[in-house]
């Protein structure tokens, strides 16, 4: 009998002395629990990191689904996100719920659980590259604008900004690549364009604008800027035929477009056809009164006739002067006073145009409206200024 209870004794004292191997390591992820849920981070940290490379827990949703937990914890705590490297907290609770999915799935008890929180860090990884961005940190700025991608892959504003923070450290094909994800996701803006397009200009890569223009064409058939980056791509190689054939067939498909007419109108100004482009800019004038580019250049239409004018009467001779100078100089007035409806009509568009200000200015001091002209010259004087 005491030998049997001798052997009994040994055998509890075993099993019941020396806990097993996969008892011990689920109870680090019970300790990390615990500790987390009592406040104490950085030791729940401890633990989780142990679970996580061990071979019984590291393959369990609820070992990742924790560690995503306690990282996030850590992360929005003033005390113990100081323990944290920069981004370490983003990047270590986004990878663990992304984990805790790919172990349990999107509805599994801790999967679906590790989607919602994952949901949440979004907000958290934007603000870091907000953050980042505005301390010209620009590489760690990209790299939470694309981790809050990875979390709301649909989302295009966590793209846009990483191209803005790509442009300005320079790196254009970083840039470029963000921007051509937008267009991929269906993202609709004529300054992605724009800013694709200046690029291609900064690098002197005339290929590359001549793309882009095709493509912001295609997404954009009527918008004016990129028909006059195309009708002077076409003008600069010496095809001012295939030029004009793109806007009169533009305006053929768009007749009641105004952009299309000031269009063209610019480019019969280039080709110093004054009245086709004269009727052209009526015309956009007509269709839209608030066509900044025609009323300015119908006001700059009228003050060169006037400057012409002027410039004829000053080169006479005395007795040539006193038989037709004074009929010039009347002449220039009257177009001095035809501009100003136009360059006032403009500058309501556009205040704070400089070339409207000046080409005005010049105009009332020429009619001898001193006190508008003084008016405007300390507009101009004040823009100078900024």
């Amino acid at each position: 009998m005491k030998k049997t209870f001798f052997i009994l004794g040994a055998s509890a004292l075993l099993t019941g002395g020396m806990p097993s191997l996969a008892s011990a390591q689920t109870s680090a992820v019970t300790n990390a629990i615990l500790n987390q849920r009592t406040g104490l981070l950085d030791k729940a940290r401890t633990d989780i990191d142990k679970a996580i490379v061990n071979e019984k827990t590291s393959g369990k949703a609820k070992t990742w689904y924790t560690r995503g937990e306690i990282y996030q914890g850590m992360l929005e705590s003033p005390i113990y996100s100081k323990q944290l490297q920069p981004g370490e907290g983003l990047q270590k609770a986004y990878e663990s719920y992304a984990k805790a999915v790919e172990l349990d799935g999107p509805t599994g008890e801790f999967g679906k659980q590790a989607v919602a929180k994952r949901e949440t860090l979004y907000g958290q990884a934007f603000n870091e590259g907000v953050n980042s961005y505005n301390a010209k940190d620009y590489d760690k700025a990209i790299e939470s604008y694309k981790l809050a991608s990875k979390i709301k892959p649909q989302d295009t504003t966590a793209v846009l900004y990483s191209a803005y923070a790509s442009e300005a450290k320079q790196d254009f094909a970083g840039a470029k690549a963000s921007y051509n994800q937008l267009l991929g996701m269906n993202y609709k803006s004529v300054n992605v364009y724009l800013r694709l397009l200046q690029m291609a200009r900064q690098q002197k890569d005339n290929a590359e604008a001549a793309k882009v223009i095709q493509q912001a064409l295609a997404a954009y058939p009527t918008n004016k800027t990129f028909m006059l980056e195309d009708l002077n791509l076409s003008l600069a190689s010496g095809k001012g035929d295939d030029a004009l054939a793109k806007i009169n067939k533009a305006i053929a498909a768009d007749p009641s477009n105004s952009n299309l007419y000031a269009v063209r109108g610019s480019m019969y100004d280039q080709q110093k056809k004054n009245d086709l482009a004269l009727a052209d800019y009526r015309k956009a004038v007509e269709l839209d009164p608030n066509n900044f580019d025609a009323q300015f250049n119908l006001g700059v239409s009228n003050y060169n006739r006037a400057a012409d004018a002027y410039t004829k009467a000053s080169k006479m001779d005395l007795k040539t002067y006193q038989v037709s100078g004074k009929k010039y100089e009347a002449e220039g007035k009257k177009y001095f006073e035809a501009s100003v409806p136009y360059f006032e009509k403009a500058l309501q568009l556009q205040p704070d145009d400089r070339n409207t200000l000046v080409s005005l200015q010049k105009v009332y001091f020429r009619l001898g409206r001193n006190a508008d002209s003084e008016r405007l010259n300390a507009k101009i004087q004040s823009l100078n200024k900024k």
